[in-house]
């Protein structure tokens, strides 16, 4: 008797597990999955990004110095209106708020620093990472010179 209430209630257990496990992915009502045949993918807004944002046009990645930046931020650095404005992808998460300032401007190159700046207080964030186009404007069109990134974290 003892041996029959076990087989029932893994059955029931099996049953309960594969009724979760249908071919439809969450989100993906028709059950494709990125790479099978008639799916399109398409990438979370969240992901960095990788081209420029409309109108813009991509600093060579010889043109720009990223040793500044903190290990695996985004690097991507772009012009906009004939070159006195430029753009980078910045790194924010939580409750960090991202924002972009020119720190220098001399003849040789333009220094960006990308700043996150987080409460002073403590508090309860999420745990999320996302990933914001800054601009800054400069006083003379980049022209040929480096672009320096640096990121920083202030307190609020």
């Amino acid at each position: 008797m003892k041996r029959l209430g076990t087989v029932i209630g893994a059955g029931v257990l099996l049953a309960a597990l594969t009724a979760c496990a249908g071919p439809e992915a969450p989100g993906d009502p028709g059950g494709l999955r990125p790479g099978a045949p008639g799916s399109a993918v398409v990438e979370p807004d969240r992901q960095p990004a990788r081209t420029p944002p409309s109108g813009g046009t991509a600093v060579p990645s010889g043109q720009v110095d990223a040793e500044g930046l903190a290990e695996n931020y985004p690097v991507l650095v772009w012009t906009e209106d004939s070159g006195t404005t430029v753009g980078a992808v910045a790194q924010e998460g939580g409750c960090g708020k991202a924002s972009a300032e020119v720190a220098d401007q001399t003849a040789a190159h333009v220094v960006v620093t990308l700043v996150e700046t987080t409460p002073a207080k403590p508090q309860q964030c999420t745990m999320d990472l996302r990933f914001p186009r800054l601009t800054v404007q400069l006083d003379q069109p980049l022209g040929q010179r480096q672009v320096v990134l640096k990121s920083e974290q202030r307190s609020a």
